[in-house]
């Protein structure tokens, strides 16, 4: 993998490999948490202050992995104007898992049955919220010439075992969660990413004649895996300890005034330590607003996208700035899946006024009704009216199990190739005012629109 490539085999690596395109999906519904706080019975600011979450988005029985997976792909073609004859390799990242055999890959590949193009390669990757971040690996060998560049051989992984997040029930769609151990889990993993990654950095820099040591100072935008957005906070705030504790010259360095009394802790003993992190998250908080606040834009109307988080997150910033703004800044990422594994890298924007990128990325929230998920011979009750134009939903799910998708007719490709790409409909804003804790069933519709039908098996 590119990644554990010595320096000095980066002849071999393609030139500009990364990212040319992204596209997002999220569901047409959401629950306002101001709203949920008082359903709860909870204090006012527990999910919206204390989470940092404004709105929570959820799919209702129409909606599986398939049907979001279908929806993002033919709208990531559609908009950017490509024919399904030319992908030699499709990879997804999921931890939702419907079927423990049948991948979701093969699922996607009814959309190429057209084109005729079956040599398509890659597969299904999981592992918690990491499965996204594994996917683009695969890949990364795949696509030169991209706007936005993988920095070569600059990738610091950690990965070990840990019951911090897990599904071993594969009748529920609910994780067994020890909170104190994903929360420790999460901040040591980057931790040990970080310092990884700086290494590498100036072992890069070294040979270059730079001797210096890589700090937060040195990423224009430093983006994380948001499962929600005051974690992010904490995390940019930790990054700082680490940059704090690893500076030899600390006490003649301005930023870190106040915090003198913290430089004999150690890292692992300040998971939980309030003192430290209400300390650094105010230290930080200028480089927060600076480098991290505008990727939280998705997470906080959505919520925890699981394997795509950390990619709604570098969405959102491509969203809210302009080429110009990007061009030659560097973007550090952060990937975390429970379980556990990790990656931070970064990414180099070449973006230019010549380039034009349609910004967001995969999204894979699903807030389904946990006693339909897994029925046969079931025929979904929601209504689709509430669907975004050009979403592939459940029609029926068979006696054996098989999935039948249609799709809600879509703009034409003229109108989805204008602005920044994201798919509205004037029939898609319904909000749900007074949520319930189980997602409720919303009305059938007296008749479905016309739409394309795609199957699994014969019906």
């Amino acid at each position: 993998m590119p990644g554990s490539l010595p320096l000095n085999a980066e002849a071999s690596w393609p030139k500009d490999v990364g990212i040319v395109a992204l596209e997002i999906y999220f569901p047409s519904q959401y629950v306002d948490q101001a709203e949920l706080e008082k359903y709860d019975g909870v204090d006012a600011g527990k999910y919206t202050i204390g989470l940092g979450q404004a709105r929570m988005g959820f799919c209702t029985d129409r909606e599986d992995i398939n049907s979001l997976c279908m929806t993002v792909v033919q709208n990531l073609m559609e908009r950017n104007g490509l024919s399904y004859d030319c992908i030699g390799r499709l990879e997804v990242g999921t931890e939702t898992i419907i079927d423990k055999s049948k991948s979701v890959k093969t699922n996607l590949m009814q959309l190429f049955e057209e084109s005729g193009n079956t040599d398509v390669e890659g597969i299904d990757t999981t592992n918690a919220c990491y499965g996204g971040t594994a996917a683009v690996f695969n890949a990364l060998l795949i696509g030169p010439n991209a706007p936005l560049i993988f920095e070569r051989g600059l990738r610091g992984t950690h990965m070990q075992h840990a019951y911090d997040f897990y599904k071993p029930d594969m009748l529920s769609e609910y994780p067994v969660v020890d909170g104190r151990l994903s929360i420790q889990c999460y901040l040591s993993a980057l931790d040990r990413c970080y310092s990884v990654y700086r290494k590498k950095i100036r072992a890069q820099w070294q040979k270059e004649g730079n001797d210096r040591d890589f700090t937060l100072n040195d990423f224009s935008f430093m983006i994380f895996h948001s499962p929600y957005c005051k974690l992010v906070q904490k995390s940019l705030a930790r990054m700082m300890l680490n940059d704090f504790l690893n500076d030899q010259n600390r006490d003649k360095n301005s930023i870190y005034g106040g915090l003198e009394a913290f430089g004999d802790v150690k890292l692992e003993d300040t998971y939980f330590d309030r003192d430290v992190e209400k300390a650094f998250m105010k230290a930080s908080s200028d480089l927060f607003n600076q480098k991290t606040k505008a990727s939280l834009l998705v997470s906080n109307q959505n919520g925890n996208m699981y394997t795509s988080s950390v990619y709604g997150s570098l969405a959102s910033v491509l969203a809210q700035y302009s080429p110009q703004q990007l061009a030659g800044k560097r973007i550090g990422v952060f990937s975390y899946g429970s379980g556990l594994a990790a990656t931070l890298y970064s990414l180099k924007s070449r973006l230019d006024s010549r380039t034009c990128v349609a910004p967001a990325a995969f999204s894979e929230s699903m807030k389904l009704r946990e006693d339909t998920h897994h029925l046969g011979n079931y025929i979904p009750q929601s209504s689709i009216d509430s669907l975004f134009e050009g979403t592939w939903y459940l029609v029926r799910v068979d006696e054996k199990h098989r999935r039948t998708y249609a799709r809600r007719p879509s703009p034409n490709a003229n109108t989805l190739n204008e602005g920044v790409g994201l798919v509205h409909s004037s029939t898609a804003t319904e909000h749900i005012p007074s949520p319930a804790k189980k997602v409720p069933r919303l009305p059938g519709t007296a008749a479905e629109p016309e739409a394309a039908v795609i199957s699994n098996g014969e019906h």
